[in-house]
């Protein structure tokens, strides 16, 4: 089967199966970036308690949040785990935003997708699955983004090589499905899903709604 009949029939059967996940949960463009950068290596459910107390403390704001002092800011996010290193990592994207965009995200989201996502990589503590997020959940970007759980689902049916890397692996998706900003999120949503109930180290095929095309081991 053609690789992107197989992306499709996989699509529609977790579509079928999830319905519409509604991913990236978030109020504003600027929540979903912070949650990008406080999901890296936590559940989503420590980061919605992290995202909580920032809301109550009205920092949800690029100048409020970077003015914040750090010592502040790590008590706040705690709950997200990594707290220090996070508070880091959030500061640089501020300081980024300041000096690039004058804390301006629409100006930000107006660049070239493949230029913001450069200079996106180049702030410290953040990644390709990181920058990608905000480029697609925030900034509404055609970018699909290549987590754990799609790496092992597409390896699992034998879609992709097991050493085939994240860029070629997101040009490959790319490529064999239309350039769609909802079906990106929502395939990505549906993979996540997919990966954390069904797909795990040790799978549960029986139960999986991708049972029927095969696995691969």
């Amino acid at each position: 089967m053609p690789e992107a009949s197989v992306l499709s029939v996989i699509y529609d059967k977790l579509n079928s199966h999830f319905g519409d996940l509604h991913w990236w949960p978030g109020e504003t463009p600027f929540e979903v970036m912070v949650g990008a950068i406080l999901t890296q290596n936590t559940a989503w459910q420590n980061v919605e308690r992290a995202l909580d107390n920032l809301k109550a403390a009205g920092l949800l704001d690029p100048q409020w949040l970077y003015e914040t002092d750090s010592r502040i800011l790590e008590e706040l996010i705690r709950p997200a785990g990594y707290f220090r290193i996070k508070t880091f990592r959030l500061k640089n994207f501020l300081s980024f935003l300041c000096s690039h965009y004058g804390w301006d995200l629409e100006k930000m989201f107006s660049e070239d997708l493949w230029l913001l996502r450069d200079q996106l990589l180049s702030v410290n503590g953040i990644g390709k699955e990181t920058a990608d997020s905000i480029l697609l959940y925030a900034a509404n970007q055609p970018i699909f983004v290549i987590d754990t759980y799609t790496r092992r689902i597409f390896q699992r049916h034998g879609v992709i090589a097991s050493d085939m890397h994240y860029d070629a692996l997101q040009t490959f998706v790319m490529k064999s499905l239309p350039k769609d900003v909802p079906l990106y999120n929502q395939y990505h949503a549906l993979i996540v899903n997919t990966g954390k109930r069904y797909c795990r180290t040790v799978p549960r095929c029986e139960e999986c709604p991708l049972n029927s095309i095969g696995y691969y081991g």
